[in-house]
């Protein structure tokens, strides 16, 4: 239970603050829809307030992962399990490699009541941070709607002394996360519909920022030609036909001569491309991109 000095200091969150209206009881479920949508509407707008931050934590971000260094997220409770699920699906989509871009989630792998307890656990954030070895070669994104959650703050403040690039994602303004941070993403939004419900539209907004920052992240790496994800690995049948279907977009060729092309490169889209592109066979194709750090565009300009 909280103690009374604890509640004082939630009210003092903007995260727990409420908002007019809140007579629920009383409206009809199609009100109660278009309300929450209106509350969700206003997301984007408070993201955008932080562009020129996010811009210039992603720049610094990309230096670390051009370095070879990995991109780390911090989170727990809603707030883990969203950043948990941007690093997953970093692989799939952009073929990171194992453990390029990892979260560290309070209390992962043991049941909701104790990883809502684990939060509190500053001592286990500290030691996630020192059993991954972070260094100054990597970037580690600290994620908290109110911005002092002892397990993320101590795993960031870890961060900090391995001298690793921090950036603190969290829905107020000048918390103690934000302290910590080279970069502070202060994404307000304001009292959610359910007042404290922070995976409401913090949540959102937190999904919004991660996906940004991972996805402007790859193209900066090269992880995309266009708007297609060239480097996409094929590891099941719908990949292995979105591999195609790549190949077909960016260079015109019959489904045929793509699945040729993608057989001759061992599955990869992108060398596959350059390939068909530069009018050069695999070996050549590999050898351009090697060359341009992995982007197409450049290969193709060799």
């Amino acid at each position: 239970m909280a103690s009374s000095k604890e509640a004082e200091s939630l009210d003092k969150l903007a995260t727990e603050a409420r908002r007019a209206g809140t007579d629920y009881a009383s409206r009809s479920t199609p009100e109660l829809v278009e309300l929450m949508n209106e509350e969700d509407a206003s997301v984007p707008a408070a993201v955008a307030a932080v562009a020129d931050e996010l811009a210039a934590a992603i720049d610094a971000v990309v230096a670390r992962l051009a370095g070879g260094g990995r991109l780390v997220y911090v989170g727990a409770g809603s707030s883990g399990r969203i950043a948990e699920l941007d690093a997953e699906e970093c692989e799939g989509t952009f073929s990171t490699a194992p453990g390029q871009v990892v979260a560290l989630v309070a209390g992962a792998g043991l049941s909701s009541a104790e990883r809502e307890a684990a939060e509190d656990d500053a001592d286990a954030g500290r030691l996630a941070v020192e059993e991954l070895a972070v260094s100054a070669a990597d970037a580690v994104v600290g994620v908290s709607a109110s911005g002092r959650t002892p397990y993320v703050l101590a795993a960031l403040e870890a961060a900090a002394e391995a001298r690793a690039l921090t950036v603190a994602l969290t829905a107020v303004e000048g918390s103690a996360l934000a302290r910590t941070a080279d970069h502070d993403l202060a994404v307000v939004v304001g009292p959610e519909f359910v007042s404290g419900s922070t995976r409401l539209k913090a949540g959102t907004a937190q999904k919004l920022v991660l996906n940004t920052i991972s996805t402007v992240a790859m193209i900066r790496l090269g992880k995309t030609y266009g708007d297609l994800m060239v480097d996409v690995r094929s590891s099941n049948e719908k990949l292995a036909a979105r591999a195609r279907r790549v190949v077909q977009l960016a260079t015109g060729v019959s489904d045929d001569e793509a699945e040729r092309a993608l057989a001759a490169a061992d599955g990869s889209a992108k060398v596959a491309v350059v390939s068909l592109l530069a009018g050069v066979d695999t070996q050549t194709a590999r050898e351009r991109l090697e060359q341009a750090s992995g982007h197409v565009t450049a290969a193709l300009d060799r």
